[in-house]
């Protein structure tokens, strides 16, 4: 059933804007509307002309919490039979950096930087609680996005960019177990990957008077392993979102992102698989199914000229998972984009 209403969305987006595309006497695709950017979430998902910049400020709160066995929720209990320890809540901070710069009409240089905080809770066989934390510097990307086409109010782009292992994969915290020395962290506590990854992505935009589509098809290669000895999963997205300018400052949107992401490759040898249910790499990746709604605020004049402000608030429709994990629940991003 979900399949099915995520192959109808992405039909009804494509034809709807078509249908509007025909109406319509301008030529080439514009990011000068509030629908020009996409779901404040999706990066890369534009392009500038010769001589533009781009600054944007993104704040994401990301909540995971309780557990699912491959498609079914599981009790802590259960999850205790087999592990010492289980996470039941983790939530994670984001702060994200960004500038664009366009040299020329066919190609936009992006780069991107981070900070992250992350919590979370555990609860031991025997009854009791602790916390770990973690915070700072995650990994910095740096993209080209290369124009394909811009006509009949299409565009479409590629983006070969590289992540460059500016956040750690060594962090450590301070638990029952090892108090008053700190343990290194399990997997998914870590700020970045250790490796240098390979960012591909290819998107497609469409734009009538009213309507706009967007497609986006993603793939994050790790390559190598890293001072730890393993490697996080690679991960292919497919991202499609419908915006509805109701105004030259507001638009809203709906968003739908197909997601698989791979197992960890290799082990962390300080870390002990018996011990806690998130340092055993069976339990990391999995197949989803997202959905999200926001909005777009745009001034196309005055002294805010160029300004948007972006909202959305996204949620799981489904999610498959290797092993025992926690689950994702809600993720809400908010964004300030200024171009000049």
């Amino acid at each position: 059933m979900k399949i099915r209403f995520a192959a109808f969305f992405i039909m009804a987006a494509m034809a709807l804007c078509a249908q509007e595309t025909t109406n319509t006497t301008i030529d080439k695709w514009s990011a000068g509307r509030p629908d020009g950017h996409a779901p404040i979430s999706v990066m890369g998902d534009h392009m500038h002309n010769q001589g533009e910049w781009m600054f944007s400020y993104r704040y994401m709160f990301l909540n995971m919490a309780d557990l699912k066995r491959e498609n079914d929720d599981v009790s802590f209990d259960n999850a205790l039979v087999d592990y010492m320890v289980t996470p039941t809540e983790m939530p994670m901070q984001m702060h994200m950096l960004g500038g664009m710069y366009a040299p020329s009409d066919a190609i936009t240089i992006m780069v991107m930087a981070n900070y992250v905080n992350m919590t979370m809770d555990h609860l031991t066989r025997m009854g009791g609680t602790f916390t770990t934390e973690v915070s700072g510097l995650g990994d910095v990307s740096v993209s080209g996005l290369f124009r394909l086409f811009n006509r009949n109010k299409s565009t479409m782009h590629g983006q070969f960019g590289v992540s460059i292992p500016t956040g750690g994969v060594t962090e450590m915290d301070v638990i029952p177990a090892s108090a008053p020395n700190s343990v290194v962290l399990p997997y998914p506590m870590q700020l970045g990957s250790g490796t240098f990854d390979a960012n591909l992505a290819m998107t497609y935009l469409c734009q009538g008077e009213l309507l706009s589509y967007g497609a986006q098809v993603r793939g994050v290669v790790r390559l190598g392993k890293n001072e730890r000895d393993f490697r996080y999963g690679n991960r292919l997205g497919l991202n499609n979102w419908l915006g509805l300018k109701v105004a030259n400052w507001l638009s809203f949107s709906a968003r739908l992102e197909g997601l698989l992401a791979g197992k960890i490759n290799g082990v962390d040898p300080t870390l002990n698989p018996d011990m806690v249910i998130t340092a055993d790499t069976e339990n990391s990746g999995g197949t989803y199914l997202n959905s999200g709604l926001g909005f777009n605020l745009y001034a196309p004049n005055g002294a805010l000229k160029n300004l948007r402000l972006g909202f959305e608030f996204a949620y799981p429709l489904y999610q498959n998972l290797n092993g025992v994990q926690l689950k994702n629940e809600e993720t809400l991003t908010l964004g300030l984009q200024y171009s000049l």
